[in-house]
């Protein structure tokens, strides 16, 4: 067996226990989360696996970024990556947390590989979960699909000028269900151009050397994210662990996400 599904395997194996014997181990081991959303979502779209989180006894932290969900009010063309990023080490510095199990879900990826640059001291492990991979110097819209990006590029414009891309229906992240269809587009807000064409300013790599775990949401598998995932596989060091369920996990299966992200240590 090769040394990738090696992990794979272990990841699985620890995360996929039972929920009591998860929330059992919790409770004697607290840990410290910080969940950082994807595009057009807010920090509300962690609110049930928060919940379960907290229930277990774990500290969690759920920041929404500049200019999205409820700080739609801020959206501006001055955000870029470095906005985001900084949006999740001020979170961390006045919280004064340390030991992190930082999270970024989709485009929170770039967000937390910013912070692991900024700060490794602070954070014990990296999970990105089904996250877009960006290597430093580069921007988003150089790691999508072409297509993918003229689309946006185009849907921005024509509905802000080039200030935003619209969000897109919740069918696109995987949600079905049609009261969590309902939630979700109720939230989707405008996302900012501006961290799609500016570039992942960090000194080190991905990661940054750090424990890191990628988690890859497989039913139905997001399309646009298939290279992000490639690059994943090629590289060494990294555990890998899935998911059946669609791109929003958070939303559709957060028991089975909250007892991962408790055991992605282990």
């Amino acid at each position: 067996m090769e040394r990738r599904e090696v992990l794979k395997t272990m990841a699985i194996a620890g995360l996929a226990a039972g929920a009591g014997g998860a929330t059992a181990n919790a409770q004697t081991t607290a840990q410290t989360f910080v969940l950082v959303h994807g595009a057009w979502h807010g920090g509300w779209c962690w609110s049930r696996v928060a919940d379960r989180l907290r229930a277990a006894g774990h500290q969690v932290f759920t920041p929404t970024q500049t200019g999205l969900g409820e700080r739609k009010h801020l959206l501006s063309k001055d955000i870029t990556l470095d906005t985001f990023t900084r949006d999740i080490v001020n979170v961390i510095e006045a919280e004064e947390l340390s030991n992190v199990i930082l999270v970024g879900h989709s485009f929170g990826g770039l967000a937390i590989s910013g912070t692991a640059d900024a700060m490794p001291d602070r954070i014990r492990h990296l999970v990105y979960l089904d996250s877009l991979m960006v290597e430093g110097g580069k921007a988003p819209f150089d790691s999508l699909p072409p297509d993918v990006v003229a689309a946006r590029r185009k849907a921005a414009e024509e509905t802000s000028g080039g200030l935003s891309l619209p969000a897109p229906p919740p069918s696109a992240f995987g949600v079905s269900d049609a009261r969590d269809t309902d939630w979700v587009k109720r939230r989707l807000t405008p996302h900012p151009v501006g961290t799609y064409t500016s570039t992942l300013n960090i000194k080190g790599p991905v990661g940054n050397n750090l424990p890191r775990t990628y988690i890859h949401c497989t039913t139905p598998s997001y399309a646009a994210l298939q290279g992000s995932r490639n690059w994943v596989k090629a590289q060494q060091g990294w555990r890998w662990a899935e998911i059946a369920t669609g791109h929003d996990a958070m939303v559709m299966a957060p028991e089975e996400l909250a007892r991962m992200l408790v055991g992605v240590t282990s």
